[in-house]
């Protein structure tokens, strides 16, 4: 992400500190169970912590999936009920669309009698495809909302990008204290289990921390 656009936003998160030697990877558009299990295993077996950035239509229909994030001690913020491009989109609306995938968070996570609600205190928010206005996101950061982007994104999801080069995106780029954007998805599937697995084990030689928002 270029470095002008964060610094016209500086309100909004886009990477940390490089001090702590952490690195947070974070998956957008899920769950899924084709696609959210695997990522999990990933993860697991790297002793690595990420964000998952949900749309509450998929909550809705796959809550366990949901509930594996959690229970697996990953954070999870919002990502819009169904995907919304702000920049397409009535104001009302689409803040009326995140608070309705809020509420799916919150009941999928009370309904579970071990889920931990600090998995969702800090009401992280991701717009989708990066698309927001300054009206809506104003909106939200005044109910609380951190709005996070990111310094580093993967591509995966788009076909016209091969394999190598979603692995280079990132490898060329990753440092203590980036946000990386990856895609629990089925457009991205092929990318990513090709990506993932040698970003974790890059990040392992590294002497790096995995860790979650």
């Amino acid at each position: 992400m270029p470095r002008f656009i964060q610094r016209l936003y500086p309100e909004r998160i886009w990477a940390f500190s490089r001090a702590k030697n952490s690195v947070y990877l974070t998956f957008d558009d899920g769950p899924i169970p084709e696609i959210t299990p695997w990522v999990l295993n990933e993860l697991k077996k790297h002793h690595a912590k990420a964000t998952f950035f949900c749309i509450g239509n998929n909550i809705q229909k796959h809550p366990e999936v949901f509930e594996s994030v959690i229970s697996e001690g990953h954070t999870v913020g919002n990502h819009t009920y169904n995907h919304l491009n702000g920049w397409k989109t009535k104001t009302s609306h689409y803040i009326e669309n995140t608070e309705k995938a809020s509420k799916q968070i919150l009941d999928t996570i009370k309904q579970s009698i071990n889920m931990d609600q600090k998995s969702f205190g800090s009401k992280l928010f991701r717009p989708p495809y990066g698309r927001i206005t300054s009206k809506q996101a104003n909106i939200l950061q005044k109910k609380g909302y951190k709005i996070v982007m990111w310094n580093i994104i993967s591509f995966d999801y788009d076909a016209s990008v091969s394999k190598e080069k979603c692995l280079q995106n990132v490898l060329k780029n990753i440092k203590p204290g980036s946000v990386v954007v990856f895609h629990d998805s089925l457009k991205a599937e092929t990318n990513l289990k090709y990506t993932l697995p040698k970003v974790l084990h890059y990040i392992s030689e590294k002497g790096w921390k995995c860790a979650s928002l």
